[in-house]
């Protein structure tokens, strides 16, 4: 299993755009309906912009209405954590990447079954992974959630 850590700042910045560093680093939001992800509909996980962490695939994604990415659990429970957010005159539960620490968005009990939840996240703070690009990125393991067809013996 790959170690995702957290570079420097100073790498950050040169790595990540204006946004993408507000968002990640600063607790920013970006303008919904008007970010890279809210509309994708193409199959392939979503990681950590700074680390590259997995943390969300297309099999759980779903349209919100908010205009954000949404999602309905994380890929992988151990590279998320929740934090306490009392900003904007509310309580909220943010979330975070553990590796990177970056800001990703918040999640909230409004979502579809099965969970009941809505991971509204910024597209800012994500990069997309197609299917076609999993293996050759490293992220081979997770091929099998997207495997639908079954092969079946088509003799009687």
């Amino acid at each position: 299993m790959k170690a995702y850590t957290k570079p420097s700042d100073e790498d950050i910045k040169k790595r990540l755009t204006p946004l993408q560093y507000q968002v990640t680093q600063r607790e920013g939001t970006e303008p919904a309906y008007k970010n890279e992800y809210w509309d994708n509909h193409r199959a392939g996980i979503y990681v950590d912009v700074v680390s590259g962490e997995p943390l969300f695939s297309s099999v759980d994604k779903f349209d919100s209405g908010t205009g954000w990415p949404s999602f309905t659990k994380p890929l992988e429970t151990g590279n998320i954590r929740e934090r306490v957010d009392r900003s904007l005159f509310t309580v909220r539960t943010e979330i975070r990447s553990t590796h990177a620490d970056s800001h990703l968005g918040h999640v909230f009990d409004d979502g579809p079954p099965p969970t009941g939840l809505r991971y509204c996240m910024n597209s800012a703070a994500l990069r997309f992974i197609p299917v076609d690009r999993l293996e050759a990125e490293g992220y081979g393991r997770y091929l099998p959630l997207f495997q639908t067809a079954v092969t079946k013996d088509p003799t009687p």
